[in-house]
């Protein structure tokens, strides 16, 4: 019960910080924000990156990526942390 109300609220955070953002490129790197329903045409994925954290919590990744028509591209995007999937 504890992590369905963890998950429920750590969603919550997200869609208000995307919400309150009509920004569309990240203020500190110049990287274009995910937005929802947003086409993407990732043909390949270079890597996936984000800060680390021992706290299960909503943070900030960024994808590298090659584009269906092989051009290089990136985008940030905000998602569970890796310490969720550690967190019972």
């Amino acid at each position: 019960m504890k992590t369905h109300a963890l998950l429920i609220a750590a969603a919550l955070a997200g869609t208000v910080s995307v919400g309150a953002s009509n920004a569309s490129e990240d203020d500190s790197t110049g990287t274009p924000s995910y937005r929802y329903g947003m086409p993407l045409h990732v043909a390949k994925v270079i890597s996936l990156t984000e800060p680390p954290t021992v706290e299960c919590e909503v943070v900030s990744a960024h994808m590298k990526y090659i584009d269906s028509a092989g051009r290089p591209a990136q985008i940030t995007y905000r998602k569970l942390s890796e310490a969720c999937w550690l967190q019972n």
